[in-house]
């Protein structure tokens, strides 16, 4: 009588060792990019804020003469009471702080300061001209090359 073996189906541990080394790779390359695209995504949220911000201070302006007095307490800095505090402006985790800079008869500094994990992404500004600057080294100050909302200025 012949017997016949029987061969076990499924994986050798080899086998699963490399998939999982593949795996991990791939994870390694693809999670930065993710993170980059969760950030950019988070200042572009920032960015829409602080136009629409931009118009509040505008129709403030038409109904006061005057960009003074939009902060909260009647103020010219901090705060704004015209415009939510917070972006994103639609619920959720909200990853800037909106603040007014500075403000006078006829002019406006706004601007998103990142907080929590978006932290170290630097500040965004608009002011009453259409201005728009990007803390993009995050040293506190808008400098050369920091006149956009873009990762280079041209």
């Amino acid at each position: 009588m012949m017997r016949r073996t029987r061969r076990a189906r499924g994986f050798t541990l080899i086998e699963l060792m490399i998939t999982v080394a593949i795996v991990a790779i791939l994870a390694s390359i693809a999670y930065p990019a993710y993170q980059e695209q969760v950030r950019s995504s988070r200042r572009a949220d920032a960015q829409a804020a602080l136009s629409a911000f931009g118009n509040a201070m505008e129709r403030h302006y038409t109904e006061e003469l005057t960009y003074e007095g939009a902060a909260a307490g009647g103020s010219d800095t901090g705060a704004p009471a015209i415009f939510p505090t917070e972006a994103p402006i639609d619920g959720g985790t909200k990853y800037y702080d909106l603040t007014i800079v500075s403000a006078d008869g006829n002019s406006y500094t706004i601007q998103a300061s990142p907080k929590g994990p978006q932290s170290d992404d630097g500040a965004l500004q608009l002011d009453s001209t259409g201005a728009r600057r990007w803390d993009t080294n995050n040293d506190g100050s808008f400098g050369s090359g920091e006149e956009c909302w873009e990762r280079s200025c041209s």
